[in-house]
């Protein structure tokens, strides 16, 4: 039976979670690393976040295009398009450390990065059996979630320690999934036939829901992986921290997909959402007494951030309908991404006025505002296209 059949034998998750993997290796080798490269340089820590505030806004623009590129070109070409502006540049990280530099070649990468989020999330969609839908993107997320666990830390180690040069070639990473693509584009065969006029902006309206809950978590793992390195800058509780939040964030990621297929996301998603905002205020604890409570405060918040990014997208998925997915996957890709770019400038900003602990307080609190928001979410999944 289809159902029981192990989804690692189909050839085209395969191939996706090798162009993910590579993909994601890079993004997450720099996102922690960059604005730690940045402050060593001689920026101001308030303006750190600045090349994550770029990549991610270029990003975003791209991401919102995506439907429509895809359409235009062919799957095939966008893909390997976004592989190449993404990896290419990477080495070019050894010239130099100024803000204007870095950012110039963050311009280059998150548009080459908004390709691969938004392809990547609906492909794993579109690869997965009936009713499989939420195991097929907790593979896709574990894709995501393991560089996480190890080049996050891996590349602030990299920069915190003076081998940045190991940093930039590591980070070309998704050149390597250029093999991957026509494996990949030939598993998924043709594009679906277009909807209704209008069921495009109709899954975007769909999505948005999931996509708000989504904003907040994402603002908030902005903030962790951005400050806490310069937060503690002698390396070693943060690194622990960051390779706690990625163990964690990968297995609950996965698993939440499973979970959902069998009983759906009502509860699990507000409850992802509380276990955020628990581990976010027990982070703050740890920075105010204990650095052993920053570990399980990582830890939590990891969980919660994990079965998030999840849940929220197979909701998402659900609202929008089959003909929407790919704008579905744009909007949510969106969201989560301008949340990351606020946690990483906005945060800093108030980190700035207030100190990181009470920044990471007071984000815990509106998370856990956000809970009714969560529960909305999952409520409604009727399409209207």
């Amino acid at each position: 039976m289809e159902g029981h059949a192990s989804l690692w034998r189909s050839g085209g998750l395969r191939a996706l979670v090798g162009v993910t993997a590579l993909g994601f290796a890079s993004y997450c080798l720099t996102l922690a690393s960059l604005p730690a490269y940045a402050v060593a340089g001689g920026a101001p820590q308030s303006t750190a976040g600045v090349v994550t505030a770029v990549f991610l806004v270029v990003t975003i623009a791209v991401q919102l295009a995506v439907p429509a590129l895809t359409v235009r070109f062919g799957l095939a070409r966008v893909l390997a398009a976004g592989l190449i502006a993404m990896g290419a540049p990477s080495p070019l990280y050894v010239l130099g450390d100024g803000l204007v530099w870095l950012s110039a070649l963050a311009v280059l990468r998150g548009a080459g990065f908004g390709v691969l989020t938004v392809l990547g999330a609906t492909l794993a969609a579109r690869v997965a059996p009936p009713g499989r839908r939420g195991e097929s993107i907790g593979i896709f997320g574990l894709a995501i979630a393991v560089p996480n666990l190890v080049a996050v830390p891996a590349g602030v180690a990299l920069v915190l320690s003076g081998h940045v040069g190991w940093l930039s070639w590591l980070a070309a990473s998704p050149l390597l999934g250029l093999v991957l693509v026509p494996a990949l584009v030939r598993a998924v065969g043709p594009q679906p036939a277009a909807g209704p006029a209008g069921a495009g902006h109709g899954a975007a309206r769909a999505a948005l829901l999931p996509s708000a809950v989504l904003v907040v978590v994402t603002m908030a793992g902005g903030g962790l992986v951005t400050f806490l390195p310069i937060e503690r800058p002698d390396g070693a509780l943060a690194t622990a921290a960051l390779v706690l939040f990625g163990g964690t964030g990968a297995v609950s990621r996965w698993r939440a997909g499973l979970l959902a297929d069998r009983i759906g996301g009502r509860v699990l998603l507000p409850l992802a959402v509380v276990a955020a905002a628990v581990g976010l205020v027990l982070t703050a604890v740890g920075l105010w007494t204990a650095p052993a409570w920053v570990l399980v405060g990582a830890a939590v918040f990891g969980a919660g951030f994990g079965a998030v990014q999840n849940l929220t997208l197979l909701a998402a998925f659900a609202r929008a309908g089959e003909h929407g997915t790919t704008s579905a996957s744009s909007v949510w890709n969106a969201a989560f991404d301008a949340g990351t770019a606020a946690g990483a400038l906005a945060l800093g900003v108030l980190a700035a006025g207030i100190g990181l602990t009470w920044t990471y307080v007071l984000v815990g609190a509106l998370l856990a505002a956000a809970v009714p928001l969560a529960t909305a979410a999952t409520r409604q999944v009727a399409v209207r296209s």
